[in-house]
Order: structure tokens, then C-alpha cells, then sequence
């Protein structure tokens, strides 16, 4: 997004306000973001600040619906990396309004836009989002290799093996039930496995997360 463009200007305005714990000057930002749009792009973007500031789900969700809809608009690459975060936060209104279907499908949908998201910091936390949502809703089915690695997981956080968990937990709770998702949680087992230093029964966990991982990727 411009920066100079007048609505994304008072967007950033509006996000400073919010950091600051002003909400209702922020919520003024975005509504000024709004008043100013003078196209569907400009629309969506001020619609997406906009929904974060509603007093009630609803009118979170109108919102988010309301973005969504002037991002089909615009379509093109403009808007492509916008889908992830759409979907996600629509699938967050439903969920929170006790819709978990309609959740579960807007989580799917976020899952595969993520790929349209930049790689860094905010893809990585959207992924996290994505899969928690899908996981919540039910709309993602646990894998074999999930589970076992969840198992191994809770045994590395009540020794505080914090080197075991920056290397597995983020492939663990990163997974969205896609291929490439499953090799990167095989990925992350394997270099574990190849350090040697964990007890022998988690050795073996390891192959067997290795294997069930590898199997659903085949």
C-alpha cells in the first residue's frame, strides 16, 4: 500500500491511535479513512481498519463482509494478498457468533490464500491464526503426525526444553493440513532427531512423526 495515499495516511493514523489505547480516535481515523475512499480499493482498505473498531459482533462481521466484497471488486494482484487476512477475520466473526460451519469454511479458504502473503513475520503469524482457527472449528483433522507431535510437545514444555520447542513447535502449530505444511513439520522432526540428544523414547517418537509425516505427503 502507498503510504502517501491519503485514506492508507489516516489508516496509519488511526493504527497509532489505537497502540496508544485511543479507540475511539482511532475508530474517528477510520471512519475518515471511509468518507475519504474515492475507489473500491481505497473502500476496502479503510473497510478492513474499520471492522476492528465495532462495538458489536455484527457490525464486525458487516464489515469484514463489506471488505470482502470490495476486494472481489478490485480483484488483480491489488487485493491478492489481502485474501489470507480477510477470510480469517471473517472466519473469527462467525466463530465468535457461535457459527462454527461457516467458521471452519472461511479458515479453509484464509488457509489457501496464505501462500499470496508476503514471507516474514506477518504471514508467520497469520499461519498461526489460520491454524488455530481451523483447529477450533473443527474444520482441521488432527494427523497421526500432529497428534504424536503434540504428545512430544507437552513432554518438551514440562522439562523446558526450549531448544527442542523453538525447532518443532512452530511446524506443529503452523500446520494447516496442506503438503507443503506437512513436510516442513517432517522437516523440523527430522533435524531434531538428527541432533541425538533427547532420550531414547523421544528418539523413537521422532521417527514415528517422521514416517506418519512423510506417509500423508506420498
Amino acid at each position: 500500500m502507498n503510504p502517501d495515499n491519503p485514506v492508507v495516511r489516516l489508516c496509519a493514523e488511526g493504527m497509532a491511535a489505537e497502540a496508544s489505547g485511543d479507540d475511539d480516535a482511532a475508530r474517528a481515523l477510520f471512519e475518515q479513512a471511509w468518507a475519504a475512499a474515492t475507489d473500491d480499493y481505497e473502500a476496502c482498505v479503510a473497510a478492513h481498519y474499520l471492522a476492528r473498531q465495532q462495538p458489536t459482533p455484527e457490525l464486525t462481521l458487516h464489515w469484514n463482509a463489506e471488505c470482502l466484497r470490495l476486494a472481489d471488486r478490485v480483484g488483480g494482484e491489488s487485493v491478492a494478498g489481502f485474501y489470507a487476512s480477510l477470510h480469517a477475520n471473517l472466519g473469527r466473526c462467525h466463530r465468535d457468533l457461535g457459527d462454527r460451519a461457516a467458521a471452519g469454511e472461511h479458515f479453509r479458504l484464509a488457509a489457501r490464500h496464505l501462500a499470496d502473503v508476503p514471507a516474514g513475520p506477518y504471514r508467520d503469524w497469520l499461519r498461526y491464526s489460520i491454524a488455530d482457527g481451523l483447529r477450533g472449528t473443527g474444520a482441521l483433522e488432527p494427523s497421526a503426525a500432529s497428534a504424536g507431535a503434540e504428545a512430544l510437545l507437552r513432554d518438551l514444555c514440562a522439562r523446558g526444553d526450549l531448544r527442542s520447542l523453538c525447532l518443532l513447535l512452530p511446524a506443529y502449530y503452523g500446520d494447516t493440513g496442506s503438503a507443503g505444511d506437512r513436510r516442513h513439520l517432517a522437516e523440523a522432526a527430522r533435524m531434531l532427531h538428527a541432533e541425538r540428544r533427547l532420550p531414547a523414547s523421544d528418539q523413537q517418537r521422532l521417527g514415528e512423526i517422521i514416517g506418519l509425516a512423510t506417509s500423508t505427503v506420498d
